[in-house]
């Protein structure tokens, strides 16, 4: 079997937005009487943050933002993490480190101490759908920069796994290429997560071209990736992929997801569960297929990890998990 990884002492170190989630369920009308388009993520600013936070009763408020959540994933299931990223020393920061340490995910980051910024925060709305929409106050979070980078910390890592939310702010893309250089001078692979549709139409060039030159391993979900090369269906996408060199996993909801790589694909079923809240589907869906790439599985395999993760955070609040997942894995054959 292929073994895709360089073995280190850091299995997968995440660099992303710092951010603590506060959890809470509305009604549609809720999201229409605030002008907030369901399903996706906003930007606003920490008055609107603050407006929202005293509309709410929360139900949920713990570290959280995209890499972060595969990083905690992943060292849930016992593998080597470490995580970069912005918080500022305040309350919410504490709440961010002390959530990732518990875990034993080593995050070294130096605290913000002069900006007038706030630690960032992430109102994750949920519907009786299960759809949440994101109201995010990135706050000292996109003030990520290459002085953050840790140079050993990067070298000693298999997988530098990036958020593409980042790649908004100039500074924290600069921390971005210059952590992409040093893990490629060492042998390691670097992993991009797409973020958001809106992300992608963003950056669009930029990303194709980091894509193509710079990334080992992509993830995306079906939205986002015809987003990305402009398409409108999806059997067009798979022979887009086919021509690249890197490994892509797509997720398609409830359709599962289809890896590629190689010029091969292997679909990918999804599991059957309650859809309670659908906060960090994607995020431990990363989290499961990296820790079978971790663990020299098959592509398919892994992509059924991160099928089987993915479930276990939609079934309920918020984007941590609620139970053993190395027993789920092994209740499911893994």
């Amino acid at each position: 079997m292929k073994r895709y990884l360089e073995h280190k002492s850091i299995d997968v170190l995440g660099i992303g937005n710092a951010i603590v989630d506060v959890v809470a369920n509305v009604k549609e009308n809720f999201l229409k009487d605030n002008n907030l388009s369901k399903g996706v993520m906003k930007l606003i600013s920490e008055e609107e943050a603050a407006k929202l936070n005293r509309m709410i009763n929360a139900v949920k408020i713990s570290s959280g933002g995209s890499a972060a959540n595969t990083i905690a994933g992943l060292a849930v299931l016992g593998n080597s993490v470490a995580f970069i990223g912005k918080v500022k020393n305040d309350d919410f920061g504490a709440v961010f480190e002390k959530d990732l340490k518990n875990l034993g995910v080593i995050f070294n980051t130096k605290k913000e101490d002069r900006s007038f910024s706030s630690t960032a925060v992430c109102i994750v709305l949920t519907t009786s759908d299960a759809q949440r929409t994101m109201n995010t106050c990135l706050g000292v979070a996109g003030t990520l920069s290459p002085d953050d980078i840790d140079e050993e910390l990067v070298a000693n890592s298999s997988i530098v796994y990036l958020e593409g939310y980042l790649w908004d702010q100039q500074q924290a893309k600069n921390a971005f290429l210059k952590a992409i250089d040093i893990a490629h001078k060492n042998k390691g692979k670097v992993a991009l997560s797409l973020s958001d549709p809106f992300c992608v139409e963003r950056h669009r060039i930029e990303f194709l071209n980091l894509i193509q030159n710079n990334v080992d391993i992509l993830f995306a979900n079906e939205i986002e990736i015809l987003s990305l090369f402009e398409l409108k269906d999806f059997d067009s996408i798979k022979r887009n992929c086919k021509e690249s060199d890197i490994i892509f996993a797509i997720t398609r909801s409830e359709k599962g997801s289809i890896i590629i790589a190689d010029n091969k694909e292997y679909i990918v079923e999804a599991e059957r569960t309650e859809v309670v809240d659908s906060t960090g589907a994607g995020d431990l869906y990363a989290a499961g297929f990296l820790n079978g790439l971790i663990k020299n599985k098959d592509l398919y395999s892994c992509g059924k990890m991160g099928s089987i993760l993915a479930a276990e955070t939609i079934s309920h609040f918020g984007a941590r998990p609620n139970i053993s997942l190395n027993d789920l894995l092994k209740s499911k054959g893994f």
